[in-house]
């Protein structure tokens, strides 16, 4: 009878290892599935995907980010508020997760700064708002400064920049009272995270797009037009790049 058993522990042990990679074998069957799904501009269907993954293994940083980020994607093109504010708070609750799996993880700080850019843009009360500008200048540079060259990241910052200039931020006075503290905050600092966004990402269309318009804000026409004749040319990689690209004929055109 021993002997028996101690014939069948290899076997046993065999089935052992193979039932405990099934899970790793399934989260990469399901993180493939979903960019399979994203190069088919079907973010609602990745995003599932990778909400799957994320339950699977609560440690899997990648999938936590992609959840943001495409909540995130998805949110801003909800024409009602309300919809959109519950897209952005369960981005919030994605990027919070992958942070903590991994503070200094380039992509887990950038989704934090990018929800907090998007959660600005609800025009909540001063104090949110506030709130929300103050934590994407943080962990927009926590960002950078785990990886100089994450695109996504100085795109963010550089847009952080621009809006602090432009939009209707500074209407409100906390808003103001912490913008006087920022003496570098100015059109070039605009420019030069997005100019560096699009030489690491050649392909980027919305960086593109964002960085003419900061071109045109600074009446520097040539810059822009050398900027919207290649964004228009860019291939079409994520669901919103036929919007961004629509955008840059028509301002190409108004400004030619």
């Amino acid at each position: 009878m021993l002997n028996f058993k101690l014939k069948r522990l290899p076997a046993l042990v065999t089935c052992l290892c193979l039932w405990l990679q099934l899970p790793a074998q399934d989260n990469t069957a399901l993180l493939r599935e979903a960019k399979q799904l994203e190069l088919k501009f079907d973010e609602a269907g990745a995003l599932e995907k990778y909400k799957q993954a994320a339950e699977a293994d609560a440690s899997n940083t990648n999938a936590l980010v992609k959840c943001a980020e495409l909540s995130c994607s998805i949110g801003n093109r909800e024409k009602d508020a309300a919809s959109k504010a519950g897209y952005f708070s369960k981005a919030f609750a994605y990027a919070q997760k992958a942070y903590a799996n991994d503070s200094a993880n380039a992509d887990a700080c950038y989704a934090m700064a990018l929800v907090n850019y998007r959660m600005a843009a609800l025009g909540t009360g001063n104090k949110e708002l506030t709130e929300n500008i103050k934590q994407t200048k943080i962990f927009a540079d926590k960002s950078l400064a785990a990886n100089s060259n994450n695109a996504k990241a100085n795109y963010v910052l550089g847009m952080w920049h621009f809006e602090l200039i432009r939009s209707g931020w500074l209407k409100k006075k906390g808003v103001k009272d912490f913008y006087n503290k920022i003496p570098d905050t100015q059109v070039d600092s605009a420019a030069w995270f997005m100019e560096k966004a699009r030489s690491i990402d050649p392909y980027f269309a919305q960086d593109h797009l964002d960085l003419a318009k900061v071109y045109i804000y600074d009446h520097q026409p040539a810059k822009a037009l050398e900027v919207l004749n290649k964004l228009v040319k860019l291939p079409n990689r994520i669901y919103d790049d036929a919007a961004y690209k629509a955008e840059g004929k028509q301002l190409l055109a108004k400004n030619q």
